[in-house]
């Protein structure tokens, strides 16, 4: 996955300013694929200066307004050929799951609070997305855009619920 091909997505989606993007980026695609806001910022020049999107003509002029992007055909093209590549998946890298393997080592004192402090990280994250679940798709979504949107926020939905499973699991063995 790269950057590139989630701020096509996006802005496909809605054209938008670069300070638009990067708060949509943070409610939605930065759930699953994070970035800050200086490499979008980055990778909005680059993608325009690879004419795969442009900025709109402001309505009217004025010296600091925003710009606001959208697709281009070739951007679109781009997407829509990245999104047919194969893409084989990627190992789990966790730091929580590196430190137990230490405290296999070392010893594991001290690891109760942290899986307690991720557990609860786990719980607020499920809830948030069951909130986004109930707000944008209830009733059941019916257009394809909208079930594929939903398939994905539906796979959080269930990594949140086997990391909270897992780390209960954990705790209640090492509180054994």
């Amino acid at each position: 996955m790269s950057l590139p091909h989630a701020i096509l997505t996006a802005l496909l989606e809605k054209p938008s300013s670069g300070l638009e993007l990067t708060r949509r980026f943070d409610r939605s695609i930065g759930y699953f694929w994070s970035s800050t806001h200086q490499q979008i910022y980055r990778e909005l020049g680059k993608l325009e200066q690879a004419g795969r999107i442009k900025a709109l003509p402001a309505a009217v002029p004025a010296r600091g307004q925003k710009k606001e992007y959208e697709v281009l055909p070739a951007g679109r093209e781009e997407l829509a050929a990245w999104v047919a590549l194969p893409e084989d998946p990627r190992p789990v890298r966790d730091p929580l799951l590196l430190r137990m393997r230490a405290a296999a080592v070392v010893g594991a004192a001290g690891m109760g609070p942290e899986l307690r402090r991720h557990l609860t990280l786990h719980e607020r994250q499920l809830a948030e997305y069951r909130e986004i679940e109930e707000r944008n798709f209830t009733p059941a979504p019916t257009t394809d855009e909208d079930r594929l949107r939903y398939l994905v926020l539906r796979g959080g939905i269930d990594l949140e619920t086997f990391w909270i499973g897992w780390l209960t699991r954990v705790i209640a063995d090492l509180d054994g």
